[in-house]
């Protein structure tokens, strides 16, 4: 009897382990989300992210909670002689967290670390030619995202993007927004919606959208988004990701049907900011 009670016994720990977990790590944030926020943090956010000044108080309280718990639970390395300050913290968690306003979130639960460099790095990419062969290529970025609990910031173009909230360039939403897309899988441009979404809409405005941008990119003319956006989709979703917060008017005048995707994914407007 005693040999199939252990093996019972084992497995029954392993499953109530399993499930008390996600209410444990709750109970943890929520411990968090009630402490204090720093006077200097605050300092911070209203040095370096001016439209903090201009979100209504409860998204400023909701922020500043998110905020304390991404920095208990993710870890930032600095690369290339930066050294990781109260102030690179911050600011990138600002931004990161501006996507998690108004609606349940695991805080990007693949992510673990994140790599600053001072400025632009290099990576080494191989290409193919024409002909087939392969071929390495160096090229400059100032940020990736990695599927695999990464996400590398340059933080030189960090502190740029938070400094300027209305060019509709900001490099730690443009990567974080993938870390949204990657929560099921790979990045394609289908992050998961929330209830009373459609994926079916979503696709269709989506790829409308998504054409037009290439259109309009291989003919040179004019659009609120880069042109970086029309090279695949889940570029594009990181890409009219920026420009929901940095440029929420333009946008809905000129894409409302893409707009009014985005405020429902995401939960909020920032037009009334």
């Amino acid at each position: 009897m005693l040999p199939i009670l252990i093996p019972l016994f084992i497995a029954i720990t392993i499953i109530g382990s399993l499930m008390a977990k996600p209410y444990w790590r709750e109970y943890k944030r929520d411990k968090v989300r009630s402490l204090p926020f720093k006077k200097e943090w605050r300092k911070i956010i209203q040095q370096r992210m001016p439209y903090f000044r201009q979100m209504p108080a409860d998204l400023q309280l909701q922020l500043k909670q998110h905020i304390q718990v991404f920095i208990a639970e993710k870890e930032f390395i600095g690369c290339n002689g930066v050294k990781i300050t109260d102030e690179i913290k911050i600011t990138i968690a600002a931004q990161a967290c501006l996507l998690l306003l108004n609606r349940k979130t695991d805080y990007y639960p693949k992510l673990k670390t994140i790599l600053v460099y001072p400025s632009a790095f290099v990576k080494q990419q191989n290409q193919l030619n024409p002909d087939g062969t392969q071929y390495t290529k160096r090229i400059a970025l100032s940020g990736e995202s990695w599927d695999f609990g990464k996400i590398v910031l340059s933080w030189q173009d960090s502190l740029h993007g938070a400094e300027l909230p209305n060019d509709g360039h900001n490099v730690v939403i443009h990567e974080f927004a993938h870390q949204l897309d990657q929560e099921n899988g790979k990045a394609n441009g289908a992050p998961i919606l929330g209830k009373g979404q459609s994926y079916q809409c979503w696709s269709h405005v989506f790829s409308e959208q998504f054409k037009l941008l290439r259109k309009q990119a291989s003919a040179g003319m004019p659009s609120i988004f880069d042109y970086y956006g029309a090279t695949e989709p889940a570029e594009f979703f990181a890409v009219v990701s920026e420009v929901f917060f940095e440029k929420a008017q333009q946008f809905s005048i000129e894409h409302p049907a893409l707009y009014k995707q985005m405020t429902n994914y995401y939960k909020v407007d920032p037009i009334h900011w």
